[in-house]
């Protein structure tokens, strides 16, 4: 009975896990798996292994794709080889959530029923479910140079931006609290649509790519500054 109770947990973990990484994405139903070929996320849309988050670099940590799921995995996480019927039932590399499931078998290193926090959610996930998402670029304080990355303010905590590196990331590296900020409109040119965040000391300068895009951030955060959480008062449509 445990073993039907994990396998239907795991199948329930799939439904979500692997259903389309990206927008235009066709979703890979459960029973797909290993029977037809995914779609693999792009390389440059992640910048850490979907499943154990450690950050790739190009010496140690390299990506791979999952054969089953198309998720960009470090070696590590995809030491694992598992019979896929749409490849002639010839073992390929699988992750260890797909070698799980494919096999039934269990490995050392169970992850399942471990909480995950906020920073802990993939991007695509809090992105479908968001105030607003998009990419802006946070710049430094002397205003010339800064970090680009995939900013999102989730309906779930609508209080809070969070920023991740890539849009398909499977953690946020950071996160700012917008309760209490002020929004500042900053004078701007054809190529820099410039906004802040304020309270006290602390000021964070982003840069939007257009300026139709910057006012919507301005609005969005404005709202969560001021504690605005009632669905009812959303505004309408979110950034894909």
């Amino acid at each position: 009975q445990d073993a039907i109770d994990r396998k239907e947990k795991r199948s329930e973990t799939f439904k979500t896990a692997v259903h389309g990484l990206e927008t235009d994405t066709p979703a890979l139903k459960t029973e797909e798996l290993g029977r037809r070929a995914p779609q693999w996320v792009r390389d440059n849309l992640v910048t850490m292994c979907m499943r154990c988050k450690e950050p790739f670099n190009a010496i140690t940590r390299r990506r791979h794709h999952c054969r089953a799921c198309g998720y960009v995995v470090c070696a590590r996480c995809s030491d694992y080889k598992a019979e896929l019927q749409y490849d002639g039932n010839r073992p390929n590399r699988v992750c260890q959530e797909c070698f799980i499931f494919l096999t039934g078998h269990t490995v050392l290193e169970d992850r399942e029923g471990k909480h995950k926090g906020i920073l802990e959610k993939g991007a695509a996930e809090v992105s479908r479910r968001s105030l607003l998402c998009s990419s802006l670029q946070l710049l430094d304080k002397n205003g010339k140079g800064g970090t680009r990355g995939w900013f999102v303010i989730p309906q779930d905590d609508p209080l809070v931006l969070y920023i991740y590196a890539a849009p398909q990331d499977v953690r946020a590296h950071t996160s700012i609290p917008l309760l209490g900020y002020q929004v500042r409109d900053m004078p701007h040119s054809e190529s820099r649509h410039l906004f802040q965040l304020a309270q006290s000391r602390q000021v964070f300068t982003f840069m939007a790519d257009t300026e139709e895009l910057k006012q919507r951030w301005m609005k969005a955060m404005a709202r969560s500054a001021a504690g605005i959480t009632c669905p009812e008062e959303e505004d309408e449509g979110a950034d894909p």
